[in-house]
């Protein structure tokens, strides 16, 4: 087997961040991208899901049955006072 070097470009704190995470797996980022290459070949894909993140939009009746309106808009208040008594 020969060995070949791969140049990778990418920002640096991306860089710095990946390689204390990797250091505290006790791993170098060489063998962990020697691992994730050969994911893809085990895998024949990138070896992990790759998905945009949904935007997560309030939908209108989600607390529905947990909120409800008084029809007289003074009986609540009329509760609060009863239960200070």
């Amino acid at each position: 087997m020969s060995i070949t070097n791969i140049n990778i470009s990418t920002d640096s704190e991306i860089k710095a961040k990946a390689a204390a995470i990797l250091a505290d797996l006790g791993l170098d980022m060489s063998t962990a991208f020697n691992i994730f290459l050969r994911q893809v070949i085990n895998r024949r894909g990138i070896p992990f899901a790759i998905i945009q993140t949904p935007i997560k939009e309030p939908k209108p009746g989600g607390w529905e049955g947990k909120i409800w309106m008084s029809d007289d808009f003074d009986e609540p208040l009329s509760d609060f006072n009863e239960y200070m008594e």
